[in-house]
């Protein structure tokens, strides 16, 4: 019984997964879209080649911090095999909501905080605050804003430098030359999505497995685990959502082939070398980050303020949103008993 409740929970967690590359699909496709360079089709199998393969390269930092830098694994394997599989379990469907919820309105908002919420808000109820890694949230949070603001510094600084080198040539050549490099930037900004992305949610599988039938192993990552994860979020990239793609490709600024390179290439920079650290940020800040920066380039009146007003509202109530659902199904689920005796 119990090993088919862990495989449900797992499924769960692909699921989730699968909806991460669904709803971030836009900012691995959003630009190559928009400035022309590929075909909606063709740019999310792009982008989903790209994220799979980033199984295969890497570290595991990301998935360690979700799976012990944001509550104390330690204390909530010792509450019991019931409480694991309920606190997982309402983290997954607060994050789920808010990504769907965020997904209907249009709005790129972070999967990363999304379950990184959801998790704070399921184990209050379970552990208190006691339960929670102050210095793991801590550098989530702080880097809601230091991700976008890197991001747009990155693209900001290449977005000149391309200008200053090619100032002596002509238009039409630059955006030849750049509809082939903005195939590149693509590649390494998906790849980079993988990377980070893919990860948050094999720290999750991972609390299941070693909080529940592996109790007595030490924590990993297996690398089963691994495959799946990739494999989910590559496909959930495939079957994109086009809603976000819109306000990311055409609602916050006017891209061209050579603005699109830009902004990947610095976002996708970005991404890697917080990934290499273990700090699990959010795709969607650092792209659209590193597009208002490429923007702004062009003149303040070259972004619209009023959209991007817009998204930074869907950061700051990410994690609130999502860690209230997941407090709420927590509770419920002690009410109902549906968590088993770990409750009585």
């Amino acid at each position: 019984m119990l090993l088919a409740i862990v495989i449900g929970l797992i499924a769960v967690a692909l699921v989730f997964d699968f909806l991460n590359g669904f709803h971030d699909a836009a900012n691995s496709i959003a630009t190559v879209v928009s400035t022309r360079v590929l075909a909606p089709f063709y740019a999310v199998v792009w982008a989903a080649f790209f994220n799979f393969i980033a199984a295969f390269f890497g570290s595991l930092k990301v998935a360690n911090t979700m799976g012990k830098g944001v509550i104390h694994f330690d204390a909530l394997k010792a509450q019991g095999t019931e409480t694991v599989l309920a606190v997982i379990f309402a983290s997954l469907f607060g994050a789920i909501v808010w990504n769907l919820l965020t997904w209907i309105w249009g709005l790129p908002s972070s999967s990363s905080h999304a379950l990184a919420g959801g998790m704070i808000g399921a184990t209050i109820p379970a552990l208190g605050l006691g339960g929670l890694v102050p210095s793991g949230i801590g550098k989530i949070v702080a880097f809601i804003v230091l991700s976008p603001v890197i991001g747009m510094v990155f693209g900001t600084f290449n977005m000149l430098v391309v200008s200053w080198l090619l100032r002596n040539v002509s238009g039409a050549k630059v955006d030849r030359w750049f509809r082939r490099l903005q195939l590149l930037s693509a590649g390494i900004f998906s790849f980079s999505h993988g990377t980070n992305d893919a990860q948050k949610v094999m720290g999750i599988i991972s609390v299941v497995l070693y909080g529940t039938i592996w109790k007595d192993r030490p924590f990993g990552v297996p690398f089963w685990v691994v495959l799946l994860c990739h494999a989910a979020i590559g496909l959930g990239t495939f079957f994109g959502g086009w809603r976000i793609v819109r306000t990311m490709g055409h609602s916050l600024t006017k891209l061209q082939p050579v603005h699109g390179f830009c902004a990947e290439t610095g976002g996708g920079v970005t991404i890697l070398g917080l990934a290499h650290l273990g700090i699990p940020v959010s795709t969607t800040h650092t792209i659209t980050g590193a597009i208002v920066g490429v923007g702004a380039t062009r003149g303040t009146r070259a972004v619209r303020w009023g959209v991007a007003g817009r998204i930074i509202w869907a950061w700051v109530l990410t994690i609130p949103a999502s860690a209230l659902v997941a407090y709420l199904v927590y509770q419920g689920l002690r009410v109902l008993h549906l968590a088993g005796v770990a409750f009585h």
